[in-house]
């Protein structure tokens, strides 16, 4: 795994705002009062065992469905407005994923976003796409994925800023790090990303983030058959039928977390 680590002393993040879609939202891992939790929630709270109790401070902006361009116009201002210490800012993914998707486009839009961030905040860490090659519905896009990932490492080091890199955690090639839908990661696979994340800002973590998963017994054709059907009618299809109609699973839905709150 490539070394992104930078390091911090353990008062230098008092304050933390995450942006993004539903990645960082959380989908995928809900929580016990109905939201979703996720991996910066959980990030969140490792750093915030690096502080005092109660004097960290966390905002989560990020809505699921939004495009580059909504996170830009809805979020970036507020991150900016807040000031924190830290912004995680994980963006552009539904655009690559969307028939006609330039990651070459978007990547510029996205540089343009990190520069405002970088001249109002501290620490700016930015996160690359998945390695799709195991994913059934993007596997066709990996080397879309692999182009953007390959900007966002060429913005960071313009930028001087961090980089979770999503692409090279082994780890969440496993089915289990990904929720039901194949879309999102698992309350584990979101974890695993906080866990990586940590390491990058600098900390000592409880577990290796890339530690190998438990033996599982193999599964017959005729589960994985019917595993795959369930999935389409209950994902895929609904998926494809929001797109088709322009609809967004965010549509209404508002930050969950849109101030600098104690955890």
């Amino acid at each position: 795994m490539a070394d992104d680590s930078k390091s911090f002393s353990k008062s230098a993040i008092g304050s933390y705002a995450a942006v993004g879609d539903s990645f960082t939202e959380g989908v995928g891992d809900p929580g016990p009062d109905g939201t979703f939790v996720g991996w910066a929630d959980r990030l969140a709270v490792l750093l915030s065992d690096q502080q005092e109790e109660h004097t960290f401070r966390y905002a989560n902006l990020a809505v699921r469905g939004r495009l580059l361009d909504q996170i830009v116009e809805e979020q970036v201002p507020r991150a900016k407005e807040l000031g924190p210490d830290l912004v995680t800012f994980c963006a552009g993914g539904n655009d690559i994923l969307r028939p006609g998707g330039d990651p070459d486009d978007v990547a510029e839009r996205y540089e343009a976003a990190v520069a405002q961030l970088t001249s109002s905040v501290g620490t700016v860490l930015l996160c690359t796409g998945f390695d799709t090659r195991g994913m059934p519905v993007f596997r066709h896009l990996r080397g879309k994925v692999a182009t953007y990932t390959a900007h966002v490492r060429a913005i960071a080091d313009r930028h001087g800023c961090p980089v979770l890199d999503l692409w090279s955690l082994r780890s969440v090639q496993d089915r289990r790090a990904w929720s039901e839908d194949r879309l999102h990661l698992s309350a584990d696979g979101h974890t695993r990303v906080a866990l990586r994340a940590a390491q990058v800002l600098g900390l000592e973590v409880p577990a290796d983030p890339d530690q190998p998963w438990p033996a599982e017994e193999e599964r017959s054709p005729a589960d994985v058959r019917r595993d795959n059907i369930h999935w389409a009618r209950e994902h895929l299809v609904p998926w494809i039928g929001r797109r088709l109609r322009g609809v967004s699973s965010g549509d209404h839905v508002e930050p969950k977390r849109p101030d600098l709150l104690p955890l």
